[in-house]
């Protein structure tokens, strides 16, 4: 099926990429009018004065549209070519060796411009390095893509277009309201990647505001990663230095970058050692015990850091294509399999990556431990899966992901009953009928403990709803079973109560914004498609039918 959308995507996009700038009448005039509305550069200023701004904007392309970055062309409201630079930023590596994205640099007022494919460029110039186009640290101009071509690009995987009245895209811009400002004097609110979060936003909405919020919060974030000592403990080379804490691998996000270089042209901020000691320290493990497999009931591990590592892994080796970070991708794929299907406590394979509670809390020594998994914080491993599959197509992924979807529903969920007072740990935003995850799940402890733990640690527990959204619609998307994928229909259908505009404007934390959106929107995409159509996929989706211009 994702093949399916990809060549789909593909026909439509070569077709658009190929037609004339509109001034034909009738069909063919219409046609080339359609396609020019979707290669369309909305220009809006920034901090740059005079019409005469220099502009940077980044193209993503899908895969196979695009091999000669000589085929790029910009031209001006009119159709006429405005002279332009050129220049490739990523390939399609792991797919067919075509151009991922390009930044196109250009001068002229704000308005509207457009990107053609459909003849060789007759117009160069010059271009200039990224932060050389900043006034004041800030872009002169900020240039938006359509949310038609941003999403059919695959930039950020498979995502729909977010309506106008979609329920979800009305929470993210409710939240935004109030996680606009650069929270430059609190760090924990970068915590599950801001700069990411917001760039996705921008993919599902076009919004020139959610672009330049995400550009100025990539570079503040780069601003502070340590690029000298080697990236292992103390030294921590590649970490995250505003909190005083470079070894702390949550912090290191290299997502951003990619997404940062596809979508604005930004290369400023990073170079290839930056991200090797960004990598390397997560390979590391930071200030914690190196990553690796799971042997020993008793062993540190927490679903955020399994995720988290696996997401960055998998964005180093989409930025740069070197091998050994492919190795480590089927390496921690490979750890989290064994951690679910064959558990080293002995008490079978229940869909989650069970671990100790007293452990995951940093309580080795305590008593009564609980043998269990954290719901949301195992969404992070479900969005790192989704990430590598979507790269290496890997058999593995879609069994385990279907396996966690089925854990939630027997395991994850606060059976109804159970909440009245003075035990409804819910918010009241989400209304009576609203949804809410155990803090810790087991399929092992009784209610009664689980409570407990509910009411020492998990009021509110349902802030994090909207990110569960995620494994709920994963699991559909692979799900073949019709009893297994109607229930997880009926799940996300009830999760959408959180939605609702009073649980938007809850902002007691601002890294609430990151940890409900970074990996959430692809779930709008997933649950539009048929359920198990991720099992209609090849074993690996490289090919992609149709000519490149």
């Amino acid at each position: 099926m994702l093949l399916r959308h990809i060549l789909i995507v593909l026909g439509c996009l070569l077709a658009l990429a190929l037609a004339s700038f509109p001034g034909e009448s009738g069909a063919k005039g219409a046609a080339a009018e359609a396609a020019s509305a979707i290669r369309k550069i909305d220009v809006r200023r920034v901090a740059g004065k005079g019409d005469d701004l220099p502009i940077t904007a980044g193209i993503p392309l899908p895969p196979g549209l695009l091999r000669d970055a000589a085929r790029v062309r910009i031209l001006d409201g009119r159709g006429n070519e405005v002279p332009a630079a050129v220049k490739p930023m990523l390939a399609w590596h792991f797919r067919d060796g075509s151009i991922r994205a390009v930044r196109v640099q250009f001068h002229g007022p704000p308005g509207t411009y457009y990107f053609a494919f459909d003849a060789p460029r007759a117009k160069d110039a010059a271009g200039w390095p990224y932060d050389a186009g900043l006034v004041d640290g800030k872009p002169a101009a900020v240039a938006s893509l359509t949310p038609e071509w941003l999403t059919a690009s695959l930039i950020a995987g498979p995502q729909s277009v977010a309506t106008r009245d979609e329920p979800y895209a009305r929470y993210v811009d409710a939240q935004f309201r109030w996680a606009a400002a650069l929270p430059t004097k609190d760090t924990t609110a970068w915590l599950f990647d801001r700069p990411s979060t917001l760039f996705k936003a921008y993919v599902r909405t076009g919004r020139a505001d959610y672009l330049e919020a995400a550009e100025v919060s990539y570079r503040w974030y780069m601003a502070g990663i340590k690029r000298d000592g080697i990236p292992v403990s103390p030294s921590c080379g590649g970490g995250w230095v505003p909190d005083g804490k470079p070894c702390d691998v949550k912090y290191v996000y290299i997502e951003p970058i990619l997404l940062a270089v596809a979508l604005t042209g930004d290369d400023s901020m990073h170079d290839a050692s930056t991200v090797a000691k960004m990598a390397d320290l997560w390979n590391s493990g930071g200030w914690n015990t190196p990553p690796g497999p799971y042997r020993h009931p008793n062993d540190y591990f927490t679903e955020r850091l399994a995720g988290l590592g696996l997401v960055e892994t998998v964005a180093a080796y989409e930025l740069t294509g070197e091998p050994r970070y492919r190795e480590r991708v089927d390496a921690r794929v490979g750890w989290l399999l064994d951690h679910q299907r064959a558990n080293p406590d002995g008490l079978g394979d229940d869909g989650s990556w069970r671990n100790s509670w007293n452990v995951h809390e940093n309580d080795p020594g305590g008593a009564d431990d609980v043998r269990g998994a954290s719901p949301w914080m195992s969404e992070n491993i479900v969005d790192g899966l989704w990430h590598a599959w979507l790269v290496t197509a890997d058999p593995r992924i879609p069994g385990m992901i279907v396996d966690f979807g089925r854990y939630l529903e027997r395991h994850g969920w606060i059976d109804s009953d159970l909440l009245v007072p003075p035990h409804d740990w819910r918010n009241d935003c989400s209304g009576s009928h609203g949804q809410i995850a155990w803090y810790w799940s087991s399929s092992q402890a009784k209610t009664p403990t689980l409570m407990k733990i509910q009411e020492s640690e998990g009021w509110y527990s349902d802030g994090h709803n909207v990110e569960l959204g995620l494994p709920v619609a994963a699991a559909w998307y692979f799900e073949k079973d019709p009893k297994q994928a109607a229930a997880l229909k009926k799940r996300f259908a009830a999760l959408s109560a959180s939605y609702s505009p009073a649980c938007a404007a809850i902002s007691d934390t601002v890294r609430r914004f990151n940890w409900n959106n970074r990996g959430a929107g692809v779930a709008q995409w997933m649950m539009a498609q048929p359920a198990g159509a991720g099992l209609a996929s090849p074993t690996r989706i490289d090919a992609v039918a149709g000519g490149s211009p």
